[in-house]
């Protein structure tokens, strides 16, 4: 048992805080949601917009009309939807089958959301619906605490899309959950995904377990 013990203290030593693990990189290094200016957004700019306010820059045109590909100016200027709609979370890992999470409709998920193995290796991939303009410098930021005290904090840069009828997805860098007898446990965490212009187009919050499995499933 002090053996046992021994160990799982020098996990947390060596990573069992409560931290996410994952390479470095440069987007882990920029600050999260909570340390940055957000300013109110200017007013809306439509695709067509878009298209003719650079009418004279020959190259900048081209660039956008690529992006469009063949959408229907016309008929996404009338669409209703969301510019940017994020529709699935999904957990892959190597120890199990995928974990695929519905996006709520409104509000954030309800009780505990998923549960993560320590010590395991995973990846985020999102779904993401993208209609009527294009949405530049789309990103995710994501904050996690644990009993109050702010543990991981990761932005990514996803880049810039244009509408279209089918979904993009977008795979995350793997990362690894911590272990140890003190990592293990409830933890809350808020994510955001916006804009170049400050735009929020999805900001929940959540609670998630790390734990000695994976959850069983029915």
């Amino acid at each position: 048992m002090e053996k046992k013990a021994a160990e799982e203290m020098d996990n947390e030593s060596d990573g069992g805080s409560g931290r996410m693990s994952r390479p470095p990189s440069e987007v882990s290094l920029c600050p999260t949601e909570d340390e940055e200016d957000f300013t109110p957004m200017g007013p809306k700019c439509s695709i067509k917009e878009h298209l003719e306010k650079d009418k004279d820059d020959e190259s900048l045109r081209r660039w956008k009309e690529q992006l469009l590909g063949s959408v229907d100016v016309i008929a996404s200027a009338e669409a209703q939807e969301p510019d940017v709609k994020i529709l699935s979370l999904t957990i892959i890992s190597t120890d199990r089958p995928d974990i695929v999470l519905q996006m709520p409709e409104s509000g954030s998920p309800k009780g505990l959301w998923f549960t993560l193995k320590e010590g395991s290796k995973y990846r985020l991939r999102f779904e993401i619906k993208v209609s009527n303009e294009i949405v530049c410098g789309l990103r995710y930021i994501n904050t996690v605490w644990k009993t109050g005290l702010k543990v991981d904090g990761s932005k990514e840069m996803l880049g810039t899309f244009s509408p279209q009828a089918e979904p993009y997805t977008h795979e995350m860098p793997e990362e690894t959950t911590p272990s140890g007898m003190f990592a293990r446990g409830t933890y809350s965490a808020r994510t955001k995904f916006i804009d170049d212009d400050k735009k929020c187009y999805l900001d929940i919050n959540y609670t998630f377990d790390i734990q000695k499995d994976w959850a069983t499933t029915s």
